[in-house]
């Protein structure tokens, strides 16, 4: 009996050896979450709560004011105009990737030639830094030099100019339009790739049983690209919602708050009228709201699993 447990007495040193190199591995992951993303939020929950302004850099004073920030955003004149469109811009924008987005990926999973190179140059709008992307289209866009109302106005009987960026009833759509173009390739490449993953065996097997087209997407394509799209469809969530600066590089909030929204609201609190603990409430709102409808979705579709 000596003899059998002394094999796990001579490891057992070993194993705790183990888990100390392996705690270690995790240490630089663990600081780096720490100081990057966890003092940050905690930092800015605090400063919702503090009068936060440019004298506090001076002073090193930021007085507690409890809920009045809150108070203060939440009463403002801007709130409810920038709640609505957030609401908006994040609905039409993630469900118009979406659908184009799957689209893309249902055409590209067939094999053609230069499909390979298509799919490559598909990925450009996703790639080019958002600064540039909004400065491209804020020169299309453009109610008298435009690309747009150019070839517009070249078309028999059009002579009107929209003012698709200075509009009050067509800003929103069009900042809409091109978070859509940004987001397409992000969706068209995880779905893709989760497409890919779908055993052909099974449309083959399907179609002995007349099940093609829309009945094959619908009995088997659908189901198993479940999880992937609840992943595309939370990912977009998170993302829409927070979107500041292809807004502030197309419209700057405008016309009139017509495409102001609450990260751009919390952006121009913050770095305008320099009021970070007002800034730093409704960044706090906007976490809030991430959060809840990300954990609403994940329930729901928890339940329909």
């Amino acid at each position: 009996m000596a003899d059998a447990r002394l094999p796990s007495r001579i490891s057992s040193p070993g194993r705790r050896g183990q888990r100390a190199l392996e705690f270690l591995f995790l240490v630089p992951a663990v600081a780096y979450l720490v100081l990057f993303f966890g003092y940050p939020v905690v930092k800015n929950v605090v400063m919702g709560f503090q009068e936060y302004t440019t004298k506090t850099f001076y002073t090193g004073e930021a007085p507690w004011v409890g809920l009045a920030n809150y108070s203060a955003v939440i009463g403002s004149s801007v709130f409810d105009r920038a709640v609505l469109n957030t609401a908006l811009f994040t609905v039409g924008s993630i469900a118009g990737q979406f659908v184009l987005g799957l689209a893309v990926a249902l055409y590209f999973r067939r094999r053609f030639p230069l499909s390979g190179v298509l799919r490559s140059l598909l990925l450009l709008p996703w790639l080019v830094p958002i600064i540039v992307s909004s400065a491209i289209w804020r020169w299309i866009l453009d109610q008298d030099n435009g690309a747009l109302n150019r070839v517009l106005e070249s078309l028999p009987g059009v002579d009107a100019r929209p003012g698709w960026l200075s509009s009050t009833s067509l800003a929103l759509i069009a900042v809409i339009v091109v978070n859509i173009w940004i987001g397409i390739p992000f969706n068209a490449t995880i779905l893709h790739g989760g497409l890919q993953d779908i055993p052909p065996d099974l449309y083959e097997a399907a179609a002995l049983d007349g099940a093609r087209g829309w009945k094959a997407f619908r009995y088997i394509t659908w189901p198993l690209l479940r999880p992937v799209v609840n992943v595309v469809l939370l990912l977009g969530l998170v993302y829409t919602i927070k979107v500041v600066d292809l807004i502030l590089g197309l419209t700057r909030g405008g016309p009139a708050n017509s495409t102001q929204t609450i990260a751009t609201q919390s952006y121009h609190l913050s770095f305008a009228e320099f009021d970070f603990g007002q800034g730093a409430a409704l960044g706090n709102i906007l976490i809030v709201v991430s959060m809840v409808f990300a954990f609403l979705y994940l329930r729901a579709n928890r339940r329909t699993a």
